[in-house]
């Protein structure tokens, strides 16, 4: 690798209260890399601004690796396929605007990484935020393993307000978070300089080529048992579309009903459509945030409940995760909550099912049925039904340690958002009533928050929501099926040529 100097950029830093030092190195000379994950796009991105201000100021070249892990928590074809058609958006932008390289590698983040890391000289890692103790572990195992020489970074470009600055602790609620967040959001929420083209050139001697189509071939093979959807176009492109677009936007086209409509399950475009951009960072959080609040004097209620949601909710659920290594059991329930559901799990169930027949929607309740197939299907389940779906969960097992790990299964399994901080969260809220109150005591839940089907039936109209999901689903399976005929027609024609 050779590197060619340029002038000194002006490029400005990122405040330093967004940036962590996991392992301080003695300050040599070397590429920066920046190891990205979780905040998957070129705009808006504080760590690659960091990772890029960090290179120009000691005159060396920068690059970004990203490690596709051979499995991580259950994902299949449905969430890697839609990442990895963004990577390699990103990829093309990354290298055309910016003239950054990006390297793709496959493996152990601790392993391919750490040798990345060690392969090119590397003086400083800059690396993205994740609560999720698989990520904190391996970022420890990554600092243990690279030489003393290297500096290792951690940025939130995630979230508004840094976690470690919102809080330094677990919060019990929104209500205890939600005025440090906005006590800090003046020095956090302002608008992003623009990426410059780092000064000194990364040149690859190596013949570096990624195969974008074969791998994403490869991941939507053997993760087709929960195939792509096609509502969502990955990258970040895409996800402006969705926040600003002129035809369908949220911020240009939905916004004003979104404080009024977005808990009724029968008004699904009255929601934002951000959670898989959001998820996988191809849009940022920050971006929606100054975008949303410009709209402010039009649309108060929305915009005020759209923040509330964007920033308070979703930093909350980073904190719970941070902060509490048993995010996803019972375990990381407070204590109020472990002894009620403790003191109900054997009471008695009218219905207990397995973890099979609630996969494939066989209960006796059409309404959880729906929403069950609605999020197999669709990938995507509605805000205010995930709620009820998971409590009918804590009433249909036989205890509540099963039935979170149910939920959480099915989750991550099939919601386009799964593995994220603010599905645990919501599982663990439903379920074990984390950042709740305790309610009147009754059987199975104790003093759980409670949902049932006669509520739901005053709050929305339950029949025609199970419509609207049995019309999507069978145009999907209808779809599903043209698609299988039409590939054994081209395989058939493939084996006789003649025909």
């Amino acid at each position: 690798m050779a590197t060619t100097p340029s002038p000194p950029s002006m490029l400005p830093s990122v405040n330093s209260g967004r940036i962590r030092t996991l392992k301080e190195g003695s300050g040599k000379t070397g590429p920066v890399v920046y190891w990205m994950f979780r905040d998957q796009r070129l705009k808006d991105n504080w760590a690659l601004i960091h990772a890029v201000h960090q290179a120009n100021k000691a005159k060396v070249p920068v690059a970004v690796v990203f490690n596709l892990f051979d499995h991580f928590l259950g994902a299949k074809a449905r969430h890697l396929g839609f990442m990895l058609k963004g990577l390699r958006q990103l990829c093309h932008q990354l290298q055309h605007s910016l003239h950054i390289p990006f390297f793709l590698v496959r493996g152990e983040a601790e392993e391919t990484v750490s040798k990345f890391v060690r392969e090119c000289g590397a003086s400083l890692l800059v690396t993205d935020m994740s609560p999720l103790r698989e990520v904190k572990k391996c970022k420890a195992e990554i600092c243990e393993r690279v030489s003393d020489l290297v500096t290792v970074h951690e940025v939130d470009a995630h979230n508004v307000v840094p976690l470690w600055v919102a809080s330094e602790k677990l919060e019990y609620s929104a209500r205890t978070i939600r005025g440090k967040i906005n006590k800090k959001l003046s020095d956090y929420l302002v608008d992003f300089p623009d990426v410059e083209p780092p000064n000194t050139k990364w040149v690859i001697t190596e013949d570096h080529v990624i195969d974008w189509d074969d791998i994403i071939a490869q991941v939507l093979r053997s993760g087709s048992e929960v195939p792509e959807v096609d509502w969502c176009e990955p990258g970040e492109i895409a996800a402006m579309e969705v926040l600003m677009g002129s035809k369908n936007g949220f911020l240009t086209k939905r916004l004003r009903n979104y404080s009024t409509d977005r808990n009724n399950p029968c008004k699904p475009t009255a929601l934002s459509g951000l959670s898989p951009y959001l998820h996988f960072g191809q849009i940022s959080a920050q971006r929606c945030a100054l975008e949303a609040r410009k709209l402010r004097a039009s649309y108060p209620q929305a915009v005020d409940t759209f923040l509330e949601e964007l920033i308070v909710r979703r930093e909350l659920a980073d904190n719970f995760c941070y902060y509490q290594p048993h995010y996803d059991s019972i375990q990381g329930a407070w204590e109020w909550a472990r002894k009620t559901l403790l003191d109900h799990a054997s009471d008695k169930r009218q219905h207990v099912y397995t973890r099979e027949q609630l996969e494939k929607a066989k209960t006796a309740d059409p309404l959880w049925n729906a929403s069950q197939l609605e999020m197999v299907h669709y990938g995507k389940m509605h805000g205010f039904m995930r709620m009820y779906w998971a409590k009918k969960i804590l009433e249909w097992t036989r205890g509540p340690e099963e039935a979170l790990e149910i939920c959480i299964y099915l989750n991550d399994k099939y919601e386009m958002d799964g593995r994220d901080p603010s599905g645990y969260n919501g599982c663990m809220w439903s379920i074990c009533g984390v950042h709740d109150q305790g309610w009147r005591e009754r059987p199975i839940f104790g003093k759980i928050r409670y949902m049932n089907y006669e509520g739901c039936k005053r709050k929305f109209d339950v029949d025609r929501y199970i419509a609207y999901v049995n019309k999507i689903v069978g145009e999907l399976r209808k779809r599903k099926a043209e698609n299988l005929l039409s590939e054994k027609e081209k395989v058939r024609r493939c084996c006789n040529p003649e025909d």
